[in-house]
């Protein structure tokens, strides 16, 4: 079994260069062929020369999507891991995505666990709970799931072929997020399964300067509106939801929630506004002109 591994970056050297460095030692030449896909800058960055055998591919448009897509048409493996640079891997990650798709025939998609690299209460305070970092983590048993989180995830390279690549509408440098998501249901549609990998283990950064109030409403919005691309909701609906998670937040605010459940019925709401920009895209787009 081939492994392909796709690492998507934009302005994050010192983190890619970290993360290809927590690879290095796991490469093996003609099992493993090592991506790194850059996209957004005036041109590739440079790595140092002592890293592994890789294949830079370099886009100066901005598009995590549209470079993923790219390194698909090149890979050459029968499993495409796609991975965040700013993240590290555990010892053992490349052997334990191998182990699941050999052992488990019925998945075609692997969310892998993601878990934080160091404790966000101890490094961002309070304001941790604005760091919004995607952590995953079911447990220690592989179980089905109904999707992938863009900074941990595999595929069948036979999956991809059938439902096709990623939405380049959707993601960083596009809309901003929901790349995924929409891969996800895509899966789902076409019969395709999805299980989350516990051995398959990744660390997140923590970086502090996410831990803002404003980008964490300001990023949950842009969510809202990328979910508006690829979902269809009625205008009743993103009316209803909104409606709702304005009520929410109100009831925490009156009984004086925690700020944990403040942020979250925030995020509840600022997606729901975000869906409401989106139909009012979606109405201007379809106007006759």
């Amino acid at each position: 079994m081939k492994l392909s591994i796709i690492i998507a970056t934009h302005d994050r050297p010192d983190s890619l260069i970290r993360l290809i460095r927590s690879l290095a030692s796991q490469l093996r030449p003609g099992i493993h062929e090592l991506f790194v896909a850059e996209n957004g800058s005036s041109g590739p960055v440079a790595l140092p020369p002592d890293l592994p055998p890789l294949k830079h591919l370099h886009d100066s448009r901005p598009g995590k999507c549209r470079i993923q897509n790219r390194a698909i048409k090149e890979a050459a493996g029968d499993i495409l891991i796609f991975l965040d640079d700013d993240l590290t891997v555990s010892k053992s990650y490349l052997d334990a995505v191998e182990r699941f798709f050999a052992a488990r025939a019925e998945f075609a998609g692997m969310a892998g666990r993601i878990l934080a690299a160091e404790d966000p209460a101890a490094k961002a305070g309070a304001n941790s709970v604005y760091l919004d970092l995607p952590i995953f983590d079911r447990g220690e048993s592989i179980v089905e799931v109904p999707g992938v989180l863009g900074a941990n995830m595999a595929f069948r390279a036979s999956a991809l072929t059938s439902v096709g690549p990623f939405d380049e509408r959707l993601g960083p440098g596009a809309c901003g997020h929901e790349e995924e998501t929409e891969m996800s249901q895509r899966l789902k549609r076409a019969g395709f399964r999805t299980g989350y990998a516990p051995e398959a283990v990744v660390y997140h950064e923590v970086d502090t300067s996410r831990a803002d109030r404003e980008r964490f409403i300001r990023v949950a919005r842009e969510r809202g509106r990328c979910r508006m691309l690829h979902e269809h909701h009625s205008a009743f609906e993103v009316l209803t939801k909104s409606a709702v998670a304005w009520t929410r937040l109100s009831i925490a605010r009156a009984i004086g929630a925690g700020l944990p459940r403040i942020a979250r019925e925030e995020r509840r709401l600022a997606v729901a506004r975000g869906m409401f920009d989106g139909l009012g895209r979606r109405s201007r787009s379809a106007e006759p002109t």
